[in-house]
């Protein structure tokens, strides 16, 4: 940094370049890829009917949901080589934030009376691990299937 050239090779006023990409994948309800530098997330969405709704282990007044949200950071997202297992802190946390985060834009059920599932992949992740990064690719997904 003393040089002003960051150890990708950018200079210090240099941001990573940016896209988003909605359809991505031609026979998903909906989906979107978000890529800044060389960090990729692609979301798929998919929609199914009330009967669909997760049934939650509560004591609270709300017993189902129709909007999940599940979060995947796998080993090779970091070029990692290690075993694939049950979903870490990192997934849960990141798949809850923006679930609760596009919750609030969804219609309501009466509007839009099905499930919504969106999955979220990192498929590579370099150091622009943030907000954008998980709850953009979900967005796009979720505005095509609502459109």
């Amino acid at each position: 940094m003393n040089l002003g050239i960051r150890p990708d090779g950018r200079s210090k006023e240099e941001i990573r370049p940016i896209s988003c990409e909605v359809g991505t994948l031609p026979r998903t309800h909906g989906s979107g890829l978000f890529t800044r530098g060389q960090t990729q997330v692609l979301s798929v969405a998919t929609v199914g009917s009330l009967t669909m709704k997760q049934t939650l282990d509560t004591v609270g007044p709300d017993s189902t949901k129709r909007y999940m949200h599940h979060y995947n950071f796998p080993p090779y997202s970091t070029g990692e080589a290690r075993r694939v297992g049950s979903p870490g802190r990192r997934e849960i946390g990141h798949g809850a934030l923006a679930e609760r985060a596009l919750l609030a834009a969804l219609p309501d059920e009466a509007e839009f009376p099905y499930a919504i599932r969106v999955v979220s992949e990192c498929l590579g992740s370099n150091g622009v691990h943030l907000w954008a990064a998980f709850v953009v690719p979900p967005w796009l997904s979720w505005m095509q299937v609502y459109r």
